[in-house]
């Protein structure tokens, strides 16, 4: 399933996450301008590698990504659904919450990753919490997804809770799989960073305060 959209309302203009997606398209077409052996040593340099940690990897790690693929999906999803987290935090509390997503997620990955010397790179931590906020703020929402329903192509517009709970699952069992298989980067996939992301934002979202702003254009007629 590929969410394509959402149906939720957003008050404001999002440009913390506008301004995410630049520096994360900015970073990523700096990394494509290099040779082959410089982006291996700046993955290495600035990616999070367990093996021997550095702790602005952390934040650095969030600005890498390993492909056009990798790229695109991330930014996609982050476009979807960081606009009405965005709208209900306010712009600045909005950015440290991603980045304190991310932050988590790295740890996660640390601690269930010990003595790896593979790099993992990507904003997918932090974007995982900004799923999970959503999942808990706006449950009742409208996703129009792309469903592949054997050889065809079709969509349908699924609850905010069925599409992101089933995501999170796929990461939890995605997880337990490749640790069960001795792999626990499995595909260079990084699963329990997007679960302790997810469940980092479900609980910030309970914990920091709704924009007093975001309160006031609620009320607004349109």
């Amino acid at each position: 399933m590929i969410p394509l959209r959402d149906t939720q309302r957003s008050y404001s203009k999002p440009v913390a996450t506008v301004l995410l997606i630049v520096a994360n398209c900015v970073a990523f077409l700096y990394e494509m301008s290099l040779g082959p052996h410089a982006r291996n040593y700046l993955i290495y340099s600035y990616g999070l590698v367990p093996d021997h940690f550095v702790p602005r990897s952390l934040v650095t790690s969030m600005f890498l990504h390993g492909g056009w693929l990798h790229i695109i999906g991330n930014m996609w999803f982050l476009w979807i659904f960081g606009d009405n987290i965005e709208d209900l935090l306010g712009h600045g509390k909005y950015l440290l919450f991603y980045l304190a997503c991310g932050v988590a997620a790295g740890l996660a990955h640390l601690v269930t990753n010990l003595g790896s010397p593979v790099p993992t790179v990507g904003a997918s931590g932090a974007i995982a919490g900004v799923m999970g906020a959503y999942l808990v703020k706006f449950p009742r929402a409208r996703i129009t997804t792309l469903v592949v329903l054997v050889v065809f192509l079709t969509t349908f517009d699924l609850p905010a809770f069925f599409v992101l709970a089933y995501w999170f699952l796929i990461q939890i069992f995605s997880g337990v799989g490749s640790v069960a298989s001795s792999h626990l980067t499995s595909q260079g996939v990084a699963w329990f960073a997007h679960v302790g992301g997810f469940l980092t934002g479900m609980l910030l979202i309970l914990i920091l305060p709704t924009s007093g702003a975001y309160q006031r254009r609620r009320s607004l007629p349109w």
